[in-house]
């Protein structure tokens, strides 16, 4: 599996297809993929912080609102990994969780890469 989105590969997390599906229109899909680049920014270095802090409940908060955008954009392997990690943050510690996210954002970040491509 490629590790990095360029034109001579499919995404492997994004899902444009499905996300017109959803959205149901071009331009609405665009902004909304702006959205979710701004939330990723933002939040896939805000959540290490925050276990890093051992605040997993700042975290889960942040995982959530992540789990809410996904299944919009997403294949359902994302969605489903992305669930158990926000599904890990209500009740584990700080040390598994960040464990689990450590498996976690590095997809995360591959997303970014994706949707970047598609926004091109």
């Amino acid at each position: 599996m490629p590790t990095d989105y360029s034109p001579g590969h499919a995404p492997i997390y994004l899902d444009p297809a499905r996300a017109l599906e959803q959205i149901g229109d071009s331009t609405a899909l665009h902004e909304m993929l702006d959205m979710l680049q701004t939330a990723l920014d933002r939040d896939i270095p805000q959540i290490f912080q925050c276990l890093a802090a051992h605040d997993v409940s700042a975290a889960n908060r942040l995982l959530h609102s992540l789990k809410g955008f996904i299944p919009i954009f997403c294949v359902d392997a994302l969605c489903d990994h992305v669930a158990q990690v926000e599904q890990l943050s209500k009740s584990g510690s700080a040390a598994e969780v960040e464990t689990a996210y450590a498996l976690l954002s590095p997809k995360l970040v591959q997303l970014q890469t994706e949707i970047d491509a598609h926004l091109g």
